[in-house]
């Protein structure tokens, strides 16, 4: 064993873990550990400008690439402004790990300058956590921090280390000499409900695969089964926000995505199917609508890694605890052995109901050649990036939803997004964790003017580390998705959800030293998208919008999956499941 102090056993943990980049914020409780850091070269360090950008840079990378991101901040206000991060990432599954400064052992409940109780303010928005008094016990907590951050269902943890314990020394333990404790989740499926799920397969009228980020964060195996075994099938595909990528958008199954701001054929399909095969989500209650009425004359099958998401809202016919991968190929292997069989003449006829909805065009929109439709935006930007390497992140609201429905993914891990916990803030610093990990990929936040705002201080992040995210604001000068709710449930009553006093975003990006570009007229538009991609660096863009859009379709809060708000394209009011208006 190596004698170490604990600030240098932090930085050899890290790079025995095989961490390359971490996003952090320097203070007084974890000067030791930024000691170390500029003493050695293989780990970056990007220096951001709050700490809640680094957790969401932090989880950008990590939903790019599959890796733990990690954070590094100091006690007190650095560990507080890191929560909202963790949250996000505990309700989106996004494995972290975050490390605090804390004041010396012997300060601890003296409330002592920049003293917070770290550890019990964050127990609640995270896996596990620690607060490691004991130098000796340093490493082998970290080794077990990124174990359980990156095991079964991913998610955050933060480690909380004195700063008498970063300058104390003990031996270094290795990661193969740490014994991860109590934490072993299930990761193969249970035989039985496999072969319960293959003879649903086999006599399934009305299937429908649900699938969700758990897919994606089963790693490309997962995804490559998913496209096996829906194509093998010929079952319908739709997934949630966060499960966008799993399946591909061009594929001849997809249905596009389902839930409150999904598409018509996709939350009908879930309505009226005889057999749903949830993967890897969590029925939530933006998929939901009112539980009473879940497809209620439907069979289900849930694979998830957690056992306390099975059951929790909706009750299952056949529970699979275990790793998406695992089961799938586990199904896949048993359905072939069985003979490949499914109800084939029913699928089509199904597909045929599928077909009729899909008639409806539900993200149909009106154009306007005097204002820029938000929906057209996102049509044009998806049509001058489609075959690039492209990410996308993106802010909170409408901008959001409709950047789901009209961007389309045909691989996972390209596209990151605050789902569980609705994050605004979150798509700037996001999309610089993105670019630090894929540096030569072209990389676009899709933000809201109000969302951007709450974290524009990243930019200076982009521009000292040379990343070139491009910034594309849909600009409706409102809390648009406050406005819209307001506009529908609360009789057009807009309490405070104008963004007054907006700043000029082409002044402020020349202020941070990147590219502006502002553009309100619909023929200027492909230009002015040609002009952001082309320019080497950061780019603020401000794209000026209809500022009284809704985003449709929508099901309102408490609603069935069969009772939808179309748009004014389509039909006026609810429609129903025969496509009558139920106004």
């Amino acid at each position: 064993m190596t004698q170490m102090s604990g600030a240098k056993m932090v930085v050899q943990a890290l790079r025995d873990q095989g961490v390359e980049v971490v996003f952090g914020y320097p203070g007084g409780a974890v000067l030791p550990i930024y000691d170390e850091i500029f003493q050695q070269n293989e780990i970056k360090h990007i220096l951001v400008r709050h700490e809640q950008g680094a957790v969401h840079m932090a989880e950008g990378y990590a939903r790019s690439t599959g890796k733990p991101g990690v954070v590094l901040v100091t006690s007190g206000p650095g560990a507080t402004n890191a929560v909202t991060g963790l949250t996000d990432a505990l309700l989106d599954s996004i494995p972290l790990v975050v490390l605090s400064g804390q004041v010396p052992t012997f300060l601890i409940g003296t409330d002592g300058f920049q003293e917070a109780d770290t550890v019990g303010i964050t127990r609640a928005c995270t896996k596990h956590n620690w607060l490691v008094k004991d130098t000796a016990k340093l490493a082998e907590t970290i080794h077990n921090g990124f174990h359980v951050a990156t095991s079964g269902r991913p998610g955050p943890v933060l480690i909380d280390i004195p700063k008498d314990v970063q300058f104390a020394t003990a031996d270094y333990v290795e990661p193969t000499a740490s014994k991860p404790r109590h934490y072993a989740p299930t990761v193969k499926g249970d035989p039985a409900m496999i072969e319960r799920m293959v003879e649903m397969i086999e006599t399934a009228e009305r299937p429908v695969f649900y699938t969700g980020g758990g897919v994606i964060n089963s790693g490309p195996r997962a995804s490559e089964l998913l496209r096996e075994l829906s194509e093998a099938t010929g079952f319908p595909v739709t997934s949630t926000l966060m499960g966008l990528g799993a399946y591909p958008a061009s594929g001849k199954l997809w249905l596009g995505m389902l839930g409150m701001h999904g598409t018509y054929e996709a939350n009908l399909v879930m309505h009226g199917c005889d057999a749903m095969f949830n993967i890897g989500a969590r029925f939530d209650d933006r998929i939901t609508g009112r539980v009473a009425d879940f497809s209620p004359g439907s069979k289900k099958v849930h694979i998830d890694i957690e056992a306390s998401s099975i059951n929790k809202i909706i009750r299952v016919d056949v529970p699979i605890l275990g790793d998406v991968a695992n089961v799938l190929e586990d199904v896949l292997a048993l359905w072939k052995q069985r003979g490949s069989r499914v109800n084939r003449k029913a699928v089509a006829k199904w597909w045929g109901q599928i077909r009729d909805w899909q008639a409806i065009r539900c993200l149909d929109y009106k154009p306007s050649q005097k204002t820029i439709k938000p929906q057209y935006a996102l049509e044009r930007l998806e049509a001058l990036t489609r075959g690039r390497d492209r990410y996308i992140t993106t802010e909170v609201g409408q901008h959001q939803m409709w950047a789901a429905q009209y961007l389309h993914f045909d691989q996972p891990n390209r596209w990151m997004t605050s789902g569980g916990l609705g994050t605004m803030g979150y798509g700037l610093p996001a999309s610089i964790g993105v670019q630090v990990a894929h540096p030569e990929a072209l990389v676009i936040n899709v933000a809201g003017e109000a969302s951007w705002l709450m974290n524009m201080q990243e930019m200076g992040t982009a521009m000292q580390f040379r990343a070139p995210v491009k910034q594309f604001i849909l600009n409706n000068e409102r809390l648009g998705m406050v406005r819209q709710w307001q506009d529908l449930l609360h009789g057009q009553r807009y309490s405070h959800s104008w963004s007054e006093s907006l700043p000029d975003f082409v002044k402020l990006a020349e202020a941070f030293g990147c590219k502006g570009i502002r553009c309100d007229n619909p023929a200027d538009l492909d230009d002015a998208i040609m002009e952001m991609l082309a320019y080497d660096g950061p780019v603020i863009f401000d794209c000026l919008v209809e500022k009284h859009e809704n985003c449709f379709p929508m099901i309102p809060s408490g609603k069935p999956h069969n009772e939808m708000l179309l748009g004014e394209a389509e039909t006026q009011g609810v429609i129903g499941a025969k496509g009558a208006a139920l106004v």
